[in-house]
């Protein structure tokens, strides 16, 4: 295993207990560690408080520094004050937006591998997800956040109350023309394309082999995320894989000269000679219906020609 020298020396830790799952009266964090908020959490609060938990809100869910929750400083120092306090037993980010990236350095993960908690978000979380999981073998959750829970489905927020909770994850859908069968069973890695393309090489960037690769985006052009994935693939990060999952990749764009292939049909002439299953629209990623997923984790992924399993 490899140590990495930043500023500070990161010392891999592995966790000898999982992170305790949440039971009601247990306290949980809303932080901001990207973009600032254009309104009040009131549906977020309402939600998790009918979980039975006690919402604390950070000195980052009023701030504002251009178009971030408070400079890099404040965010860096919201975030370690949840990490360190043992009362607070899951941190959930606001919001995505752009910010993690400025950040992360700044916050010391010590108190993190003494007292593990859930880290709960998406999109630009992917940072956190990726240095919680190559530095200190961390379980996390993919899923929604409270931006985005006025308009979430039903299903997804039942299924963050699930991981929160310890109850079972699986999911079930319909099989993509697209979908490559088979089964295969690895820890799944993984989040928001554009984030891990820019941790690579980075202390936050994981081991890709064995794994199951999640990914999803928003908001890119078709060559962008036919570029990203061919970074990844030179770097030989999709040649070890023991599946590929693909979430939504929504508001896609196309230049003026289209580009001539939609994204399932970018992602399978890249991993055409690889052999693992692949399967497309996993229920997770910008959308509504963003169910949550346990990053960290093993996975049993079944890929038949009319149905796809996952199961945590």
């Amino acid at each position: 295993m490899h140590t990495h020298s930043t500023n500070t020396e990161i010392t891999h830790l592995p966790f000898a207990h999982p992170i305790p799952y949440l039971k009601k009266g247990d306290k949980i964090a809303i932080t901001c560690p990207a973009k600032k908020l254009p309104q009040p959490m009131t549906d977020a609060i309402a939600l998790l408080q009918s979980w039975g938990l006690e919402v604390v809100l950070g000195d980052t869910v009023t701030a504002s520094y251009h178009q971030f929750a408070g400079d890099d400083d404040l965010r860096a120092r919201d975030l370690q004050r949840f990490i360190d306090d043992d009362s607070i037993k899951a941190i959930i980010a606001a919001r995505g937006g752009y910010g993690v990236i400025r950040m992360i350095d700044k916050v010391n993960f010590e108190r993190f591998t003494q007292n593990p908690k859930w880290l709960v978000g998406f999109s630009d979380i992917t940072v956190l997800h990726t240095h919680l999981f190559t530095n200190y073998q961390a379980q996390s959750i993919h899923g929604q956040m409270p931006i985005n829970i006025p308009d979430a489905s039903a299903r997804s927020l039942n299924t963050l109350k699930k991981a929160l909770f310890g109850e079972e994850l699986s999911y079930e859908f319909k099989s993509h023309t697209h979908n490559r069968s088979g089964e295969s069973s690895g820890v799944l890695v993984g989040g928001n394309l554009s984030l891990l393309v820019a941790v690579s090489g980075s202390v936050s960037e994981f081991d890709y082999t064995g794994k199951i690769l999640f990914i999803e985006d928003v908001g890119e052009y078709l060559y962008t995320v036919d570029r990203m994935l061919r970074k990844l693939k030179r770097a030989g990060k999709l040649s070890q894989l023991e599946g590929l999952i693909v979430g939504g990749f929504s508001e896609i764009k196309d230049n003026d000269i289209p580009f001539g292939q939609t994204v399932p049909e970018i992602i399978m002439d890249i991993v055409k000679e690889y052999n693992y299953p692949v399967c497309f629209d996993f229920p997770a990623g910008h959308i509504p219906d963003n169910c949550s997923i346990i990053l960290g984790r093993q996975i049993q992924l079944t890929v038949q020609e009319q149905q796809v399993e996952v199961k945590f």
